[in-house]
C-alpha cells in the first residue's frame, strides 16, 4: 500500500491517462527497453554500483531523459511532462514524510527499549519451529486491523525482523513473511485505500469487491502458510542454542518491562481511530522519546552527554547500541532520517521517470496494446495483469497501476458481460501486491528500507505476493468464480 492510508486522500478523478496519437507503440517502448536494461546490467555486472552509491537513482533518471527525447520527436512539451512529474511528485509526498517519520520511529525505539523489549519477549515466545508461519499470521492481523501494509512493517515488522535474526534464521525469509502477511490485511481490509481504490475504478462496491476477492486470496494465504511452515520445519538455524545468552545481554543493556509495550499500542490504536498515518507516527516517536527518559537513562547517558542530544541523535542521524554480542550490534543500530534519504531519493527518481512517460502517453499506449491483445476472457484477464505488473515496474507507482488498467479495460469487461467485481479483483491480485516486488517502486523502496532487507533478498519468499497474480490467472483459465453480469439478476 502506497500510504495515504484514507482514500479520501485519493482524488480519483485527477488521476489522468495522457494519450499521445504521434506515438506508436515501439517508440513508447524504447525507454522501457533501455531502462530495463541499464538496471539488468547494474545489478548483474557491477553489483549494484556501476554508478555508485546511487547508481539505480541515476539510471532512473536517464530513463527519464531518453523518454522526454521520445516525447520531444512527437511533438510532446517540455510543460506538459514537467506538469506529469510534479503531479507524481505531489503524489509521494506523504509516503516521504512516512519515510522520515519511520526512520525516526526505528532510532526512538531503539534507544527506548521498544524494539529491544519486542525481541526480549519474543525470543521467549517465538521458536524457529513455528516462526515464519507465525510472522505471516502477526503480520496479517495488524495489518487487517490497520488496513496498512507499511505501518504493520514499521511497527511488528522490524521487530519480527530483529527476533528472526536473533534466532539465525534468514533475514530474506523473515522479510518475506511479514510482506506476504502485511500485503494480505492491505488487500483484505475495508480500511486500506487501495482496496477502496480497485472497486471504485472498476466500478463496484467495497464488500462485494472483498467478499470476490477472498476467492484467490485466501488460497493463496495459504499456501505460503504451509510453505513457511515447510520452511520453519526445516531450515537450519544457528541461534537457537544462545537464546539465553542473548536474553541476559539484552536485560544487561536495556530496561526491560512490559510498560514499554505502551508506545506500539499508542501507534496502533491511533491507526485503528482513523488518525492520519503522519501524526500516528510522530506520537510514537514522541512517546518512544519519553519512555526512553523514563526507562532508559543509562542508555541515553552512553549515546551522548544529554537526553535531548541522545534522542535528537536517534531522530536524525545514526545510532548504536553496543553490547557483548556482535549479532545484537548489528541489530541494535538503527539510521535515523538519514538512513532513509537512500530510499527516498530513489522514489523521487522513480517519480521522474514515471511523469515523463506519463506525459509523453507512452503509459496510455502501452495499455492500449495490451488491450488489443485481449482476444479471449482469459486473454483479457492475462492482459489486465501484465498491464498492472507493467505499470508497477514502468511507472513505479501502485496507484497508477490500479488506475489506469481500470479505466483503461473496465469497457472491456462489460462489453464481454464480465461483472465489474472481475476487474476489481484482478487489479488487486495483480497491481496491489506486486508492487513490493520491484526495487525502485514507492511501496519496494519503502518496505526493504524500513526492513533493512533488499528486495532481491526477499522476492522469492515474498510468496504471498509473486503466487496472487498466478492465481487469478489459474482461476481465469478455468473460469472458477467469473462472474458475468447476468448472474447478477
Amino acid at each position: 500500500m502506497q500510504e495515504n492510508d484514507n482514500l479520501s486522500e485519493i482524488d480519483i478523478e485527477k488521476q489522468r491517462i495522457v494519450a499521445n496519437k504521434e506515438l506508436n507503440i515501439w517508440e513508447a517502448l524504447i525507454p522501457v527497453v533501455i531502462l530495463m536494461g541499464l538496471l539488468a546490467y547494474n545489478i548483474f555486472f557491477k553489483d549494484g554500483e556501476w554508478l555508485g552509491e546511487y547508481s539505480n537513482q541515476y539510471i532512473l533518471l536517464l530513463g527519464g531523459l531518453v523518454a522526454a527525447i521520445v516525447g520531444f520527436f512527437n511533438k510532446v512539451s517540455l510543460e506538459t511532462m514537467l506538469f506529469e512529474v510534479w503531479e507524481n511528485l505531489k503524489s509521494v509526498f506523504v509516503p516521504i514524510l512516512i519515510l522520515l517519520l519511520v526512520g525516526a520511529l526505528a532510532g526512538t525505539w531503539l534507544i527506548s527499549g521498544v524494539i529491544p523489549a519486542m525481541v526480549y519477549y519474543g525470543l521467549q515466545v517465538l521458536s524457529p519451529e513455528i516462526f515464519l508461519p507465525a510472522s505471516v499470521i502477526i503480520a496479517a492481523i495488524i495489518s487487517v486491523a490497520t488496513g496498512s501494509s507499511w505501518t504493520t512493517s514499521a511497527t511488528v515488522g522490524i521487530a519480527l525482523v530483529g527476533i528472526g535474526t536473533a534466532l539465525g534464521i534468514n533475514p530474506g525469509m523473515i522479510a518475506g513473511a511479514v510482506i506476504s502477511g502485511a500485503y494480505f490485511g492491505d488487500k483484505m481490509s475495508p480500511l486500506s485505500d487501495t482496496t477502496n481504490l480497485a472497486p471504485a475504478m472498476a466500478g463496484t462496491d467495497l464488500f462485494t469487491h472483498i467478499k470476490y476477492m477472498a476467492y484467490t486470496t485466501v488460497p493463496t494465504i495459504i499456501i505460503a502458510l504451509i510453505v513457511f511452515g515447510i520452511i520453519s520445519a526445516t531450515v537450519d538455524v544457528t541461534g537457537d542454542a544462545d537464546v539465553s545468552g542473548l536474553l541476559t545481554t539484552i536485560n544487561a543493556t536495556f530496561n526491560t518491562t512490559p510498560w514499554l509495550f505502551i508506545v506500539p499500542v499508542i501507534v496502533i490504536a491511533l491507526i485503528l481511530f482513523k488518525t492520519k498515518p503522519l501524526i500516528a507516527l510522530a506520537a510514537g516517536v514522541l512517546s518512544a522519546a519519553l519512555v526512553a527518559v523514563i526507562f532508559q537513562s543509562e542508555v541515553l547517558a552512553e549515546i551522548a552527554s544529554s537526553n535531548l542530544s541522545a534522542i535528537t541523535n536517534s531522530i536524525f542521524t545514526d545510532t548504536a547500541i553496543v553490547t557483548e554480542n556482535e549479532k545484537l550490534n548489528d541489530l541494535f543500530s538503527a539510521g535515523g532520517m538519514l538512513g532513509m534519504l537512500w530510499t527516498i531519493f530513489l522514489i523521487i527518481c522513480a517519480m521522474v521517470f514515471g511523469g515523463i512517460m506519463d506525459g509523453i502517453g507512452a503509459l496510455a499506449r502501452i495499455t492500449k496494446e495490451l488491450l488489443k491483445m485481449a482476444t479471449s476472457i482469459f486473454g483479457l484477464f492475462a492482459s489486465t495483469v501484465i498491464s498492472c505488473l507493467g505499470l508497477n515496474t514502468i511507472a513505479s507507482d501502485q496507484y497508477l497501476a490500479i488506475v489506469i488498467p481500470g479505466k483503461m479495460f473496465k469497457k472491456a469487461y462489460q462489453d464481454r458481460g464480465l461483472a465489474p467485481e472481475n476487474l476489481s479483483r484482478t487489479l488487486e491480485d495483480s497491481g496491489t501486491v506486486t508492487s513490493v516486488l520491484i526495487p525502485w517502486n514507492t511501496c519496494g523502496a519503502y518496505q526493504s528500507g524500513v526492513l533493512g532487507v533488499g528486495v532481491a533478498e526477499y522476492f522469492f519468499y515474498a510468496i504471498f505476493n509473486w503466487l496472487s497474480p498466478f492465481m487469478t490467472l489459474l482461476f481465469a483459465a478455468f473460469r472458477i468464480k467469473i462472474r458475468m453480469l447476468t448472474e447478477k439478476k
